[in-house]
């Protein structure tokens, strides 16, 4: 290597290519999810949905997502991020482009293009681990896993609106060929320019490959649970807020389709930036001393207690732009959550961090099914969206109170 070389290296260093990369794949992953929270509108119209088949077609991506977490978990454990996430983006891209032909095809068929794109993307965030753990450091890991989740934010913050603005000069076909495109142009990234193996400077056992999961004793023990149990409260506001947002927006507040992205999109931008900073000052709280088990809890407890207090407001808001400052506290809170339950499982059991976040995804992908289809339900018998938004905001304080009890930082699995 020659000093020009290694100084390069000294400057833009291998982890930090991992970890842009990890982030643009979970930006693609929800780009391709989001998209048809707005397209459904239009969708609904042509296609002649109910409120209930509508809230089917949005939920369904979940059931794929569901079937493959823990499988994506061992995969990748087995056999590498590298090989497994970069399989993943391209399985999911191609789905994303035959949306528009399945859904004019018929209503089964859209199903299952979504349930396949729900396989393909399952494996995003146990891959991202995985790379996190064999190529990032300890000292600066619950800042790559925030900006890693953070791309959820951002994806959805691109995704909301610019579907809108697609959908409104192009038709909605276009808002899942141009973004179903994406991931094949990540792909001509992902592969020149990460490595197989690990950072070779790194001493931490996590990053070495495991000969055999645990399945037994990661199944008993309390800490797991205690993110088993916060990733579906966690995600039950999430996946609420991802899928009717839009029309929330547009059915309460007579909006525009264009508007309701725009306004949808402004709470995922909060998110993005309180993520981002929830992971440093973690990374910061945990150099200066403070046991892991105390900021997790920490960082758990502001991000579901406050956004369980914004939700719990939104049915009170008089105005478009008073509901969206109120749903932005409420994502804004929400995304501390990923410097709490989010980078448990690299505290807890580096080396399995992948297959913790696919067991645990596995009931947080539940609210996704059960969760978002729930909402339309309670919308067509209501009304209203005042019952979903207590309802998701009771299952926040639930989730609080079991990471109180049973969270914990310290290393449990080597």
């Amino acid at each position: 290597m020659t000093d020009r070389t290694a100084a390069l290296t000294t400057r833009w260093p291998a982890s930090r290519t991992v970890v842009l990369l990890c982030f643009a794949a979970v930006f693609i992953s929800y780009l391709d999810r989001s998209n048809l929270s707005v397209a459904a509108i239009p969708m609904q119209q042509e296609l002649g949905w109910t409120e209930s088949v509508k809230g089917l077609v949005l939920s369904s991506f979940f059931v794929g997502y569901l079937l493959l977490q823990v499988g994506s978990g061992w995969l990748t454990n087995r056999y590498g991020g590298r090989r497994v996430l970069g399989a993943a983006v391209l399985w999911w891209s191609l789905f994303t482009l035959l949306t528009p032909l399945a859904a004019r095809y018929s209503l089964p068929a859209l199903l299952a293009a979504r349930i396949a794109l729900g396989i393909g993307e399952a494996a995003v965030f146990p891959g991202s681990f995985n790379m996190l753990a064999r190529w990032v450091r300890l000292e600066h890991r619950t800042r790559a896993v925030a900006l890693v989740s953070s791309g959820v934010a951002m994806g959805t913050v691109i995704a909301l609106p610019v579907t809108g603005w697609i959908i409104r000069d192009f038709g909605w076909p276009m808002a899942f060929y141009a973004f179903g495109a994406l991931g094949f142009l990540w792909a001509m990234g992902w592969y020149p320019l990460v490595r197989e193996g690990r950072d070779p400077a790194m001493t931490d056992p996590a990053d070495a490959a495991p000969r055999t999961v645990p399945w037994g004793r990661l199944l008993r023990a309390p800490a797991v649970w205690a993110i088993i149990i916060n990733h579906f409260c966690h995600n039950w506001s999430l996946y609420v807020l991802l899928a009717w947002l839009p029309s929330y927006f547009k059915s309460t507040f007579d909006v525009s389709l264009a508007s309701a992205g725009l306004l949808s999109a402004a709470p995922w931008l909060c998110s993005f930036a309180m993520a981002n900073a929830a992971g440093a000052w973690a990374d910061r709280m945990l150099t200066a001393g403070m046991s892991a088990t105390r900021v997790r809890r920490r960082l758990q407890c502001l991000g579901l207690l406050g956004g369980a207090t914004f939700l719990s407001l939104i049915p009170l808001a008089p105005s478009a732009a008073i509901a969206t400052v109120l749903m932005c506290g409420a994502a804004g809170a929400l995304a501390c959550c990923m410097a709490g339950f989010g980078a448990n499982g690299l505290d807890i059991a580096p080396r399995y961090a992948d297959v913790i976040w696919g067991i645990s995804n596995t009931a947080g992908t539940i609210p996704g099914i059960v969760g978002v289809y729930v909402t339309g339900w309670l919308v067509e018998q209501t009304g209203a969206y005042t019952a979903p938004f207590l309802v998701t905001a009771a299952i926040s304080v639930v989730g609080a109170v079991v990471y109180v009890l049973m969270g914990s930082g310290e290393r449990q699995f080597d």
